[in-house]
């Protein structure tokens, strides 16, 4: 792989002009930053490669767009095998949210093991 550099003359030093790629203006949530730290910690040089290419940011937002979609495919599947249902909920708003939040822990677990820690 050829580059190409162009340098600009700062006194008596030149110094490569380097550009980043223009970034979305998206900022990360949950899924992204796990991920981000996942790999900064336990996979330097996949971490490393990804930032040298400048695609480190474009790999994060699909992890977490991708788990944000898992998490929304799951959750009714979910409720509805752990018996939270919409008449649960009129009756018994507790158990309703406990079993709800149960749901979301089981599929967070999921999304862990097949999209962050891989």
């Amino acid at each position: 792989m050829k580059m190409e550099l162009n340098y600009k003359q700062v006194g008596d030093v030149l110094l490569p002009q380097l550009d980043l790629p223009e970034q979305p203006e998206r900022s990360l949530s949950k899924y992204g930053l796990m991920r981000r730290t996942y790999l900064k910690e336990n996979c330097p040089g996949l971490f490393n490669r990804l930032v040298l290419r400048g695609t480190l940011y474009q790999h994060l937002l699909e992890v977490e767009d991708r788990a944000n979609e898992m998490l929304e495919e799951m959750m009714p599947s979910l409720a509805k095998t752990a018996g939270a249902t919409e008449e649960l909920k009129a009756r018994n708003p507790l158990a309703w949210v406990g079993l709800m939040n149960s749901c979301k822990a089981q599929a967070e677990e999921i999304i862990l093991a097949e999209l962050i820690y891989i």
